[in-house]
């Protein structure tokens, strides 16, 4: 099997140098006491959308405007837009009120000509996350079209990889140890709803210990934890805890091997699993 790591890229150095003046200014203007980030998010989803205009007010107020223009132009500050997480009973709504702008900023850039830019979205959603998280470690690396209920109830440790369209359910709480790695399509949850009563809902924080392994379309239900080096399987709903070092598949998931690089100790428990489990 051939070991495959990823190349380094390179980007043409006047690039870089806009780049990183960007994200700078913007961290810059974020970080400021009393920051005003509804007007922040607002303007630079006017100049991404709409590059040389510069009378945002001018051409909402115009009687010329189109409507669906001017419902457009609303749409870029994010007092006129509701979010899912808004509709939700246990929203603790002052804090989701102060985050709201940055989950708006953070989709609306990756919906625009300039979201498919992995290099400068990885960097730009690492400012946002630093001010949206509870948490966020060194080298946070985010791809596409990731989505958070919260935001705020969400732990990230250093070296994390999170890949396109993931699903990262905060609502009871995630944390996320170091250099874990999530694929794409995977959801991650922290509530659950009764069978009974849609409305009966629990809220339980979910854990991804250090260096575990979420793959492709997988599922991790709510309260689960999944210890160290443990990995998922493609497609796999994890309802139960997964040991460290297994790999567990299948729905439900359960353990189908152990990590050849597991520590004695992570076969110790194997073993009395399987006493346990004997009849």
């Amino acid at each position: 099997m051939a070991y495959l790591p990823l190349r380094t890229v390179t980007v043409l150095p006047a690039s870089e140098r806009l780049y990183d003046a960007w994200v700078q200014e913007l961290d810059d203007r974020l970080s400021e006491a009393g920051a005003d980030w509804y007007r922040i998010t607002r303007e630079v989803l006017f100049q991404l959308w709409y590059p040389g205009l510069s009378d945002y007010d001018g051409l909402v107020n115009d009687p010329a405007t189109p409507a669906p223009s001017r419902a457009a132009l609303l749409s870029l500050d994010p007092h006129n837009i509701t979010l899912e997480p808004e509709y939700y009973a246990d929203v603790d709504a002052e804090r989701f009120a102060r985050v709201k702008p940055l989950h708006w900023l953070w989709q609306s850039f990756d919906r625009s000509p300039l979201g498919g830019n992995v290099h400068l979205g990885v960097r730009l959603r690492r400012v946002l996350a630093k001010h949206l998280f509870a948490r966020v470690g060194r080298n946070f690396k985010s791809f596409q079209f990731v989505e958070f209920s919260y935001g705020y109830n969400l732990e990230v440790g250093d070296d994390c990889v999170v890949h396109r369209y993931v699903l990262l359910d905060d609502r009871g709480g995630i944390t996320l140890g170091d250099r874990v790695s999530i694929s794409d399509y995977a959801n991650i949850y922290s509530h659950t709803h009764s069978i009974v009563d849609q409305k009966d809902v629990t809220n339980v924080r979910t854990v991804l210990e250090d260096d575990v392994r979420i793959t492709y379309h997988a599922t991790v239900l709510a309260g689960v934890r999944v210890g160290r080096n443990g990995m998922v399987g493609a497609v796999a709903v994890a309802t139960k805890n997964v040991r460290p070092y297994h790999v567990n598949v299948g729905i439900p998931a359960k353990s189908i091997r152990i990590k050849p690089n597991a520590p004695p100790e992570a076969y110790v428990a194997e073993r009395i699993a399987q006493q346990h489990a004997e009849p």
